[in-house]
């Protein structure tokens, strides 16, 4: 979806991006301690193989979502999101990174996030 969002727009979509993000964030923390207590041991507390799956599939699910909503995933570790939006005629994504409580800044769209300002 080539969709491109205002600021109101974009910070409607906060509410259900953050209780994606807390979903992800939980289950990427899941993995990993699957993925290394397998490897190490070929236990985890968390359950074997099979939850594994199951894990990787809810991640699938909630990066859908993302990408349904026309929102960028541009890494998921940590969680860094793109709104596409246009302010005073230049193309720029509007920015979220993991950790942040809003959508606070963008930056023009062939910088990436070193090129990241507050939003005026």
């Amino acid at each position: 979806m080539n969709r491109i969002f205002t600021v109101e727009e974009a910070r409607a979509l906060m509410p259900a991006l953050l209780g994606h993000a807390s979903d992800l964030i939980a289950i990427r923390a899941d993995l990993a301690e699957i993925g290394h207590d397998l490897g190490s041991t070929g236990r985890s507390r968390l359950g074997g193989i099979p939850e594994a799956k199951a894990l990787e599939a809810r991640v699938a699910e909630i990066l859908g979502w993302f990408g349904e909503q026309g929102i960028e995933v541009k890494g998921v570790a940590p969680l860094l999101v793109d709104f596409p939006a246009v302010l005073s005629g230049v193309s720029v994504r509007l920015c979220w990174i993991e950790g942040e409580t809003a959508l606070g800044w963008y930056h023009r769209s062939e910088l990436g996030f070193p090129g990241r300002r507050p939003l005026p």
